[in-house]
């Protein structure tokens, strides 16, 4: 791999780091992070690390006015044997250019945005939490930094990645969530920006949130945008329902989240020659299916909460129990494959795990 030249700018003074079972999803970050600058007609340049501060940005930055923007998030693990791991990064660094592409942003060098990544855990290794069920989150973001009011792609962007230690996404952990069916507010369509990690997807997901966190439950599930009749994706995590021994999740459609977590699974169920159906699904179907007694299980996967069971849907009033509200044996296993690759304590027949380092000193 080519080594990434980088400027590095030591921070004088070392936060402090919180204890493990303190640690909260994304409120504490570590002491460094990683810069570049695009500028049209030079490319990435000044590619950096310095220490983690504010930004200063020209109040007209395109990033404000029409939100040009795009995200990863990844996790580095630290393991029994003293080594640091990524979770396929490559997948990471090969969707943050799809992103880019669909919002007219220019692509980053995907080697050497790993390379730049690796360079800025090594500094900050420290930060990696070893507790259960704990690690470092990592967010590469791209933002359009070009002062202009006009309707039209940046000219200049920054690239950053910043790191954060965390514990588990849901206070819950790996116990089943509560989802609300969303029926009234629409977070994408085919055709629109669905497949794309940006932040718009979000925001337009913030008021369908607040509606469920009053009334109780952890995320929303959302529709389609044309029928809301066909299940899509959760807000922070694609969705998958075991029917009757069938394990299916609704198929990518131009409007849902081409999820890493969600190719894995997929991957790890084939391999263990469970059935499995990526296709449409409506509610309709898993209502039934709940009727009859044969929705064995539901889980979320994603980034952050890695597997999450749900305990409880709640479509239209009507609220449905799933396996006594009870994390599923089959969500269970996957949940203990998937981070025991992660963090070494399994062996990885994939290939999927990228070591940083052999030796990281941590923090209990």
């Amino acid at each position: 791999m080519t080594k990434l030249p980088i400027q590095i700018r030591m921070s004088e003074t070392k936060k402090a780091k919180p204890l493990s079972d303190e640690l909260v999803f994304g409120r504490t970050f570590t002491d460094h992070m990683f810069i570049a600058d695009y500028t049209e007609g030079l490319g990435w340049h000044d590619h950096r690390i310095v220490p983690y501060e504010p930004l200063t940005l020209d109040p007209a930055a395109i990033i404000f006015h029409y939100g040009q923007t795009v995200f990863e998030g990844l996790k580095a693990y630290a393991s029994e044997d003293g080594a640091i791991r990524l979770f396929r990064p490559d997948e990471n660094m090969k969707r943050i250019n799809l992103s880019s592409d669909r919002l007219c942003m220019p692509p980053v060098n995907e080697e050497l945005a790993l390379d730049g990544l690796k360079q800025l855990i090594e500094i900050d290794k420290d930060w990696i939490p070893k507790s259960e069920g704990t690690s470092l989150y990592i967010r590469p973001f791209i933002i359009a930094t070009e002062p202009f009011l006009g309707v039209a792609p940046s000219s200049k962007y920054r690239f950053i990645i910043i790191l954060s230690p965390v514990g588990s996404y849901y206070k819950e952990g790996i116990h089943p969530v509560k989802i609300l069916v969303e029926n009234q507010f629409v977070r994408a369509v085919a055709g629109g920006t669905g497949t794309a990690k940006t932040a718009g997807n979000y925001a337009a997901a913030l008021k369908a949130q607040e509606v469920a966190d009053a009334e109780g439950y952890s995320q929303v599930l959302w529709l389609d945008g044309v029928e809301k009749k066909y299940v899509e994706e959760v807000g922070s995590m694609n969705i998958f329902f075991k029917i009757n021994g069938e394990v299916v999740t609704p198929a990518l459609n131009g409007s849902i989240l081409d999820g890493i977590t969600r190719k894995s699974i997929l991957q790890l169920l084939r391999h263990w020659n469970v059935p499995v159906n990526e296709r449409k699904i409506s509610m309709e179907e898993i209502q039934t299916a709940h009727v009859n007694g044969q929705l064995e299980e539901v889980f979320g996967t994603g980034t952050a909460a890695v597997i999450s069971p749900v305990g409880e849907l709640n479509w239209n009033g009507t609220k449905m129990v799933v396996n006594n509200g009870e994390t599923g044996t089959l969500s269970q296993k996957l949940y203990d494959t998937l981070t025991g690759i992660q963090t070494g304590k399994i062996e990885d027949p994939f290939g999927w795990v990228i070591k940083v380092t052999e030796d990281v000193k941590t923090n209990a």
